[in-house]
């Protein structure tokens, strides 16, 4: 059986990553964007002090110009960069907030998309405030192109530096149109108005009580949770009548500081949508999540007539996918202006 482009890129990239790690002395990730940038430099190896060698440095241009020379899809090359990170995040674990969300899910959150916004599928920005790496933006941006999409941008933001690096090599790769910021999200934003928030949030609390006490969010007897306060802080950036996805635990109204959320999600939004994932997606039940759909007051939006109560037994049973995929276009026809 011959093997799919998205195999061979696979391979010629993680063995190029690899090579230069093992040569530069480096970590897998430095490594990672060291190659694409070597990749974005048409293949050329940047050489210092004679590292790498003249024999590394041909072997790694013959990786370069297999990858270079192959007709790869937009949505190909993503799928390349995603299994080399996978490969690299199993022999350098990452902290759990800064894991690749599963395509699986990604899939999900365009579905919801295209929905939601099927009259107006030119000139749309989606941001994500918690980018890390990109994969969950970059598979929404992808795949709404192959549905048609026209003059969709991008904007992401995120504190960590290496993880916007190999964001950065990766959407230049990739050829989307995407603005990447280096800050902390929860500061002022130079951004342009987002058509749709999407974030795969980090939990966890927020060290900086004098910028959190800023958001309605806020907790005030404690350290506030992030994941409260950067998905308030995406829907500051959204239009009138616009959308905001986001991952949270399935206990996120039940936690400690649900309150303050709650009072937020009654008073400066309408809380459209739970649609709660398959329990199989997550090692743990504790460790469960679902996709909160919320949508901005204003234009001509109001609060759905009924409240989307979902959840998805599973996403490898067909019928429990079209199920879902069935309810939500019904329920959107119904309910979201």
């Amino acid at each position: 059986m011959s093997q799919t482009n998205v195999e061979i890129g696979f391979q010629d990239l993680n063995e190029s990553v690899k090579l230069l790690q093992k040569t530069l002395d480096t970590s897998f990730f430095d490594a990672y964007v060291e190659n694409g940038e070597n990749l974005l430099d048409g293949g050329s190896v940047r050489v210092i002090d004679n590292v790498p060698s003249q024999s590394e440095v041909t072997q790694l241009e013959t990786y370069y110009q297999e990858l270079l020379n192959m007709d790869l899809s937009v949505e190909e090359k993503r799928k390349i960069t995603q299994l080399t990170l996978l490969s690299g995040l199993k022999v350098e674990p990452l902290q759990a907030n800064h894991q690749l969300t599963p395509d699986s899910i990604g899939f999900l959150f365009v579905y919801m998309i295209e929905q939601l916004t099927k009259h107006e599928k030119s000139n749309m920005v989606v941001g994500d405030l918690s980018v890390g790496m990109g994969n969950l933006l970059y598979t929404i941006l992808s795949n709404l192109d192959l549905a048609g999409y026209k003059d969709i941008r991008g904007v992401g933001v995120d504190a960590d530096d290496l993880l916007l690096q190999v964001a950065a090599v990766n959407k230049n790769w990739l050829g989307l149109e995407v603005e990447l910021f280096h800050q902390d999200s929860l500061e002022p934003l130079l951004i342009e108005p987002l058509d749709v928030a999407i974030a795969d949030l980090p939990i966890g609390y927020y060290p900086k009580d004098e910028v959190a006490k800023d958001f309605m969010t806020s907790f005030p007897t404690e350290h506030s949770y992030a994941h409260h306060l950067i998905m308030e802080q995406s829907m500051r950036y959204v239009k009138e009548g616009g959308f905001g996805l986001f991952l949270l635990p399935n206990n996120f109204l039940e936690t400690e500081q649900a309150d303050v959320l709650k009072k937020w999600l009654v008073e400066e939004v309408y809380l459209q949508g739970i649609l709660q994932l398959p329990k199989t997606l997550f090692s743990q039940k504790s460790l469960g999540k679902s996709i909160v759909l919320v949508q901005n007051k204003g234009g001509e939006s109001s609060q759905a007539k009924e409240v989307l109560l979902a959840e998805l037994p599973s996403l490898k049973e067909n019928q429990s996918v079209l199920n879902f995929v069935n309810q939500f276009r019904q329920w959107c026809e119904s309910n979201i202006k």
